[in-house]
């Protein structure tokens, strides 16, 4: 005999909450598995194709492994210790960037920069602000692991965890899918199968469209000669999960930047603020119709609000499930919203014919 609907959604939401508590007491535990899960669930299509030519699923893994650990090593000894860098020069150079923004502004704009004027103060506060808050927090993010137990969990832990998820994938998805209560198993599935499809598409596919205009940004920065430029690269990159955030953030650094390294030659601001332009276009054009599709639902606000409130509640942890908990509120939002609109409780009695105004206009 089956349990009422009622009895199952109570424990349904037990579940739920215990889930929540265990991610609130748990979440820096919890981090190097689910960072491990993360990396396994977006390299398992690569594990399939490679499978599908003829690799069996261990050969396969093995082959992925050893390509990661060489981009690991390459990125360890040539591109994070420049990255960092660059980054801690940048924000003590900002006191100095915003004066000489002021000393500029003085010249062509002499009574916006006079003694004891709200632009002037406010320039120089900024600078500062950026500085303090930069080191800082450049300071928490290298510190952030605090012990010696935690870095080894993160950087060890992590691959192994990847590498046996990786293995066991499809055996995994397999039997979760045996355990799937038999009354909803359809309905289960088809909601499954649209939440993967929109997590690829954000995840796999923003996840290259990303890394692919993070390093041609870089690239083509540091070809240019910008100061920094490797910074605003990958800044750009990482916001660019944003319709235009990313561009326009970088965009305006990198030009704010050339502006004052180049100043008197235009063509290389020029060619700073075309680097951006094409970047638009590419992405615009061939990354995303290619990459991601045309439409993986889920809005730029509403990924906002999950990355605030999931951070918010459960910090670091808290944003890395908040991509794939909001594509799945999300798919389960529309979901009830099909079946509200094919209720009576929306269709209501007549089935949708406004009788009353109806009599009421004749």
């Amino acid at each position: 005999m089956a349990l009422p609907v009622q009895d199952q959604m109570k424990y349904w939401a037990v579940a739920a909450a215990v889930f929540a508590v265990v991610l609130w007491f748990l979440g820096d535990v919890l981090l190097p598995f689910v960072l491990g899960g993360a990396i396994a669930y977006c390299l398992d299509p690569i594990a399939d194709w490679l499978e599908r030519v003829g690799l069996t699923r261990g050969a396969a893994t093995a082959v992925i492994t050893v390509a990661m650990l060489l981009v690991f090593v390459i990125m360890t000894l040539a591109v994070i210790p420049l990255l960092i860098q660059q980054a801690i020069s940048l924000f003590e150079f900002a006191p100095q960037l915003f004066r000489d923004l002021q000393g500029f502004l003085a010249e062509r704009f002499p009574t916006m920069m006079d003694e004891g004027s709200v632009v002037r103060s406010t320039l120089l506060d900024l600078g500062e602000s950026i500085k303090q808050t930069g080191g800082q927090l450049i300071q928490a993010v290298l510190t952030s692991v605090g012990t010696l137990l935690n870095f080894v969990a993160l950087f060890l832990i992590t691959p192994v965890v990847a590498v046996y998820l990786l293995m066991d994938w499809d055996r995994m998805v397999a039997r979760v899918d045996e355990l799937v209560p038999l009354d909803h198993r359809a309905v289960i599935r088809h909601l499954a199968k649209e939440i993967d499809r929109v997590l690829a598409g954000f995840i796999r596919g923003m996840g290259s469209v990303c890394l692919i205009l993070g390093t041609y940004y870089a690239v083509s920065l540091w070809l240019v000669g910008l100061q920094f430029g490797l910074v605003v690269g990958v800044i750009a990159g990482l916001l660019t999960f944003i319709p235009y955030v990313g561009a326009i953030v970088g965009g305006v650094l990198a030009v704010g930047l050339a502006l004052f390294q180049f100043w008197g030659e235009w063509w290389w601001i020029l060619a700073v603020y075309a680097i951006f332009q094409s970047g638009q276009f590419i992405e615009g054009n061939i990354l995303t119709p290619k990459l991601v599709g045309n439409s993986i639902g889920l809005h730029p606000v509403w990924l906002l609000l999950a990355l605030s409130v999931f951070g918010s509640l459960f910090g670091f942890i808290g944003l890395l499930v908040a991509v794939p908990l909001a594509a799945a509120l999300g798919v389960i939002a529309r979901f009830l919203a099909g079946q509200y609109v094919g209720s009576r409780l929306f269709r209501g009695i007549t089935g949708g014919s406004d009788s009353f105004f109806e009599s009421d206009d004749k």
